[in-house]
């Protein structure tokens, strides 16, 4: 099970199923909230997350697929794209230095 120390994090993907709605708001709060931790946000299809991805949030139904594309960063699952807890778990992890794993 990847696991990963907040303040190591410097990139974290916001991944979705092909189209470029509810997750590109997700991400756009994303980089706002993390870039005082210099931490990269970037958005993109589930099945193109980039090999060096740290972090990646993504739907729940979407977590067993992004494992398998990236099966070496750890994978954030959240529930509704407007204020889930995983955004503040994730937020909290680098600003404080504490564990996420998937």
């Amino acid at each position: 099970m990847p696991t990963v120390n907040g303040s190591d994090v410097k990139k974290v993907v916001i991944a979705c199923d092909a189209g470029m709605g509810s997750s590109v708001m997700v991400a756009s709060t994303m980089k706002k909230k993390l870039k005082k931790y210099d931490v990269t946000v970037e958005h993109t299809p589930v099945n193109n997350i980039p090999p060096d991805t740290q972090v990646v949030l993504c739907h729940a139904g979407l977590a067993e697929r992004a494992k398998g594309i990236a099966p070496e960063a750890v994978i954030v699952p959240f529930q509704v794209f407007m204020g889930d807890p995983a955004f503040a778990k994730v937020e909290s992890a680098i600003k404080d230095g504490g564990t996420l794993e998937s």
